[in-house]
């Protein structure tokens, strides 16, 4: 439970927003290619299926410690481990989840990363300008070459809490989500952390622009429910949000704000929640096990109150469904764990986590939902919702959660399984491949990959260990001669 178009104005690009490719024509084309987003076969990174072929174990350029296994011919190495000085003085905060990259100056790439700390541990950094100087949660903004060599780190955001993942906005900007309802206002969560040593309501928005900090000044309308990741489309002007509500049914949301985030070069807060529905069937439950191509016309049905105070005695239980509780009576669809997302020609692709069933032989994970996962493609201009594809058993993709686009546009996904956790390719043409194995976490199974990123040249992949502690970690390698 610890657990088409997108140029940036000026020197800054969203590495992963800007990547064009031809997974689209598999949501187009996904009546005939039914068979394979069903069930596609297991590639295993075989060479002529997309695939790089067999994993094996690869010493990290830092200090030689194997920490992944990868492909012939690729190469890594870690950097920022938490507690590691950061250089403007203070210590690498943990548990680095998700990230996006952005051009920097002179062929450097900028990285800003989330920290999903959870509790009232006191802020890192400066706590006179944390948000909640009681929250250890936030971003850190890393400035490095194309091999993960360091150039500065410095903290963009404090004092908010959970921050899982968020998104890349192409006027060059990171949106953090905060994973969390917790405030002085609501009954303690999970943890059972004291929620009275909380200075400030959590559930938002935050911007943090990749060549600053945040003003730290949340963007309440946006909603106050457990946030994921977000994704902006400039045809419709709405971010796209998801939730991950571990113990109930999730929702997709838009927000929609007051002023195009063009003018100006940030999102405004005081604009639109909406929450997805399908047209003509309120309610429908999309968690479940769908057929292959499954394809729906959707509508949008508004959230009136989308950041509630709650009264004395309220629960985190009831706390967290209140704002998706308000779109469902009015017919929002139910999902189960929205985790990552990303946008790519006018489609927002996103994950349910858990959707789908349990196979044959196989148990069901804690929380909503009873699969190993879906990815699901939302056309933000037909308002057609489609399942791009759908895990058939934990052996083939297992719990995917943050997910990117490759510059020939394969998505990379990020698993959040059981035992060990890999970084999978999914192709164009819906089969499935192993990029990477996670070497185990001594002391912490619960250890997985978070925040994959492209930079913006194509030559690095840029992920997250998120551990108890947790690192960042630079990949490289023979890319052309497979799916990425």
């Amino acid at each position: 439970m610890d657990r088409r178009r997108f140029l940036s104005r000026g020197a800054v690009v969203a590495a992963g927003a800007a990547v064009g490719g031809p997974f689209q024509g598999l949501v187009a084309g996904a009546a005939h290619a039914a068979p394979s987003a069903a069930a596609p076969s297991a590639d295993r990174g075989r060479p002529g299926t997309g695939g790089y072929g067999p994993l094996t174990p690869v010493p990290d350029e830092r200090d030689g410690v194997v920490r992944l296994h990868l492909p012939e011919g690729f190469h890594y190495r870690s950097f920022t481990p938490a507690g590691s000085p950061l250089t403007d003085g203070g210590p690498t905060p943990g548990k680095h989840d998700g990230m996006a990259a952005f051009r920097g100056r002179r062929g450097t790439t900028v990285l800003v990363r989330n920290h999903e700390v959870n509790g009232p541990v006191g802020a890192f950094g400066d706590a006179a300008r944390a948000y909640d100087p009681a929250t250890g949660g936030g971003t850190t903004t890393v400035v490095v070459d194309r091999y993960g060599i360091v150039e500065a780190s410095y903290v963009s955001l404090n004092g908010t809490q959970m921050n899982c993942s968020g998104g890349p906005m192409p006027w060059g900007s990171w949106l953090s989500c905060e994973e969390t309802v917790n405030g002085p206002d609501v009954g303690n969560d999970f943890t059972g952390a004291d929620n009275r040593k909380l200075t400030r309501k959590h559930g938002y928005l935050f911007e943090v622009p990749t060549d600053g900090v945040s003003t730290r000044v949340p963007i309440r309308s946006a909603g106050r429910f457990a946030h994921e990741s977000a994704a902006f489309d400039p045809i419709s002007g709405a971010v796209y949000l998801t939730e991950d509500n571990f113990g109930f049914a999730s929702g997709f949301y838009r927000y929609l704000p007051p002023v195009s985030p063009w003018v100006g070069g940030r999102l405004r807060d005081g604009g639109r929640l909406q929450m997805l529905a399908v047209r003509g069937r309120p309610g429908l439950d999309l968690s479940a096990a769908q057929r292959p191509g499954a394809a729906y016309d959707v509508t949008w049905v508004d959230i009136d109150d989308p950041d509630p105070t709650f009264a004395p005695g309220t629960t985190n239980d009831q706390a967290i469904q209140a704002v998706g509780n308000q779109g469902r009576t009015r017919g929002a669809a139910l999902f189960s764990r929205l985790e990552g997302a990303y946008h790519q020609r006018g489609v927002v692709y996103f994950v349910s986590t858990q959707g789908g069933a349990t196979a044959p032989g196989e148990a069901a994970p804690d929380g909503f939902g009873d699969g190993r996962g879906q990815v699901w493609a939302y056309d933000t201009v037909t308002r057609r919702l489609r399942l791009v594809y759908e895990s058939p058993t934990a052996t083939r993709l297992d719990l995917p959660d943050n997910i990117t686009v490759s510059p020939r546009g394969t998505l990379v996904l990020c698993e959040d399984g059981d035992g060990d956790n890999f970084l999978r390719g999914l192709t164009a043409d819906g089969r499935i491949f192993d990029l990477s194995r996670m070497e185990p976490v001594a002391g912490d199974p619960g250890a997985e990959f978070a925040g994959a990123t492209f930079g913006p040249d194509g030559h690095t992949l840029y992920v997250n260990v998120q551990s108890k502690l947790g690192m960042s970690i630079a990949i490289w390698g023979p890319w052309h001669r497979a799916g990425f």
